[in-house]
């Protein structure tokens, strides 16, 4: 088994959703004193080349065999950074650690791990719109790459019929279009047709967009992988341009 040095740590950490002034100072720290980057493409791709630091890019679904060799350096006496867009614990890089950790040497108990948060493409989406997640929210995962579709539809029928807004994330790709389809005839039959939905794309970036409509306008052409959806509750309503959700619950005093 590979010994842990008293150098060695790793650090999972979220880059936020894409603007760099979003990037927390403890996440900064952290890679300023990396030797290793490791993580999907397109994040590790945001880390500026320096002496003294090497980059581990690989493919999107290979994320235990990613965390595994950021271990595996940690416990060779490097310091590894795993870098994760949004919040590295929301559908993300932090459970694929430790998972990976749990599978591998008693040894790698002992390593210094750290999880430095970010802000998720659903904070970042929602202050765009306004307060949509105002109230109780459930934030869902519509790929079903890790679980069942089944699974996701019985998920947004019982959030819907609960009364959660609802943040969805990897609403909709080329492979599986007519998914999103039908998530919007469940949700319409759950929540109800004037229902708001928010669509906000590429946020905080500078081709960003957003817009508003009801449920029953929604079309499935509206999202795809670059677009964080947000379903409000019946209680959600729009002032202006911003769409808000109350923080009482209909039946309660305000």
């Amino acid at each position: 088994m590979t010994q842990a040095t008293e150098t060695g740590w790793l650090v999972v950490a979220g880059l936020g959703p894409g603007d760099e002034a979003l990037v927390t100072q403890e996440v900064r720290d952290a890679i300023d004193a990396a030797t290793d980057i490791v993580g999907y493409i397109p994040y590790v791709k945001r880390i500026a080349p320096r002496d003294g630091l090497v980059l581990h890019a690989s493919d999107n679904r290979v994320e235990v065999d990613r965390a595994t060799h950021a271990l595996e350096m940690a416990a060779a006496g490097r310091r590894v950074v795993v870098v994760s867009s949004g919040d590295p614990g929301v559908f993300a890089m932090a459970s694929a650690v430790f998972e990976a950790l749990e599978a591998g040497p008693n040894d790698w108990l002992e390593l210094d791990i750290r999880v430095l948060p970010g802000i998720t493409a659903m904070l970042a989406a929602a202050a765009q719109i306004g307060a949509p997640l105002g109230h109780d929210f459930a934030a869902i995962n519509l790929s079903d790459n890790l679980k069942p579709w089944s699974l996701i539809e019985s998920r947004l029928r019982a959030a819907g019929e609960a009364g959660f807004a609802m943040a969805f994330y990897n609403p909709r790709s080329k492979s599986r279009p007519h998914q999103f389809a039908r998530a919007l005839e469940i949700l319409r039959a759950a929540c109800g047709e004037d229902t708001l939905i928010s669509f906000a794309r590429d946020v905080t970036k500078p081709t960003q967009e957003t817009s508003t409509v009801a449920l029953k306008d929604a079309r499935p052409e509206m999202a795809d992988m670059r677009t964080m959806v947000i379903v409000g509750n019946r209680d959600t309503r729009a002032i202006g341009r911003h769409v808000y959700t109350p923080r009482y619950a209909e039946g309660s005093a305000p």
